[in-house]
């Protein structure tokens, strides 16, 4: 559970361009998974199927995410089932954004 709160706090660094909050608190990430080989599987969406950054984001999730000491590598799997919305984020990111 320490390690998956680690990885949280990395997924809190990375922002979507096209809003000024976390990806964490926005609710693109559906599901964070470590195997016993120290390989982290995560499910995330994007605000849009045609967001700018579908190509770069999880490549960069990936490469903050594997580059933690404990973790050996890192996959992002990108869904859109269930498709994201406004409701999925965090209280935090709703106030942020006004919409509280």
């Amino acid at each position: 559970m320490e390690l998956e709160n680690k990885i949280v706090d990395i997924l809190k660094t990375i922002y979507d361009p096209e809003i000024p909050v976390d990806i964490y608190e926005l609710g693109l990430i559906y599901e964070v998974k470590i195997n016993a080989n120290m390989h982290v599987d995560i499910e995330m969406t994007l605000t849009s199927p045609n967001c700018p950054v579908a190509e770069s984001m999880p490549q960069e999730v990936e490469d903050k995410v594997a580059g933690h000491p404990d973790i050996k590598s890192a996959k992002v799997n990108i869904v859109f089932d269930p498709p994201w919305d406004k409701d999925m984020m965090s209280e935090e990111a709703k106030l942020e954004l006004g919409f509280l």
